[in-house]
């Protein structure tokens, strides 16, 4: 009976973190908090949580919070739709990349044998990411490229040029900030669940 408890306990709490975190990432999408304006770039911690999750409560969790996280951008551009929204309205690029955060964050967090659990957590975040950015921009990239260049007004070159500045600017600083906030948020819980 106490097995079945802890189960049935553990399927509590994880379906409570989906629902948090998910819910954090759709606010911070709604209110603009998720992203941070910066001089040289606007950078996005929308997939923070999703991240969050993985490390917290492994694979699953975080799948069903990046799956949340997708979804909820797809929808965003097909109800507000923006000057990039004919991208986002695949689900190639909306869902598709973000579904690849959490196996990428959870496999690098698990082969790294660091006993040092800060810089742990810190790398994995930083690849989660990255794989975000890279993600969403290589998508963007080899199946839009033609529609982002006349949205950019710009010619394909140019869109080519864009889109790998966006990677190496946004992308790396947009890692940095993930791993952070994820360190210091993951530190946290784990050593609140320890007292």
């Amino acid at each position: 009976m106490n097995k079945t408890f802890n189960s049935h306990s553990s399927k509590v709490r994880q379906m409570t973190i989906v629902g948090l975190l998910s819910g954090i990432t759709i606010f911070l999408g709604v209110t603009g908090y998720g992203f941070i304006q910066l001089p040289v770039a606007r950078l996005t911690i929308m997939h923070i949580p999703v991240i969050i999750g993985v490390l917290i409560e492994g694979p699953k969790v975080g799948l069903a919070i990046a799956f949340m996280f997708g979804g909820f951008s797809f929808f965003q551009n097909l109800m507000a739709p923006n000057l990039l929204s004919f991208a986002f309205i695949d689900p190639r690029v909306s869902i598709l990349p973000r579904l690849l955060i959490p196996l990428t964050t959870y496999g690098v967090y698990k082969i790294l044998k660091i006993k040092n659990e800060s810089i742990r957590i810190g790398v994995a975040a930083l690849i989660g990411s990255l794989t975000n950015t890279i993600g969403v921009m290589g998508m963007l990239f080899a199946l839009h490229i033609d529609k982002y260049a006349k949205a950019k007004q710009t010619s394909l070159e140019g869109a080519k040029t864009l889109i790998k500045s966006l990677i190496y600017t946004n992308g790396v600083l947009e890692a940095i900030a993930a791993a952070v906030i994820t360190v210091a948020i993951v530190q946290a819980i784990r050593k609140s669940r320890r007292i």
